[in-house]
């Protein structure tokens, strides 16, 4: 999974590799202390949308290339910040769907799967070895 940055004006957005397990131990309790949440249910929180988790994940992110950036500087459309699955992750979604789901429901889950697929990023570095990003 990426977090992507599309800012108004910016001809190409900037795409961060999201994967919970590869944060380091200093950043996720900096993000504990900021969101108030346990590292597990704030990525929950990121996948469901929430504002304060996905500001401090683009504050993490932003951080690593230019580390005087401040928390309270992070500012950014809602439109402009996104979290979106590669391509890799949306196989082994469809696998998934295969094994669980029959007739209609299989027939709806694929084709939605599949047309996801098409505009999704190939992330190959991650070929063989997407997973979700959900933290145990």
């Amino acid at each position: 999974m990426f977090l992507v940055l599309h800012r108004e004006g910016d001809s190409e957005p900037t795409r961060w590799r999201y994967e919970p397990k590869k944060l380091m131990s200093v950043e996720r309790e900096d993000i504990e202390r900021r969101t108030g949440r346990h590292f597990a249910q704030f990525t929950t929180d990121v996948l469901q949308g929430n504002s304060l988790c996905r500001r401090a994940l683009l504050f993490t992110y932003l951080r690593r290339d230019h580390p005087k950036t401040r928390f309270e500087d992070i500012d950014f459309g809602w439109d402009e910040l996104k979290l979106e699955y590669s391509r890799q992750e949306y196989t082994k979604m469809r696998e998934g769907v295969l094994e669980t789901l029959h007739g209609d429901e299989l027939a709806g889950a694929l084709r939605q799967i599949d047309q996801q697929i098409e505009d999704a990023y190939d992330d190959v570095e991650a070929a063989g070895k997407a997973e979700l990003p959900i933290a145990d």
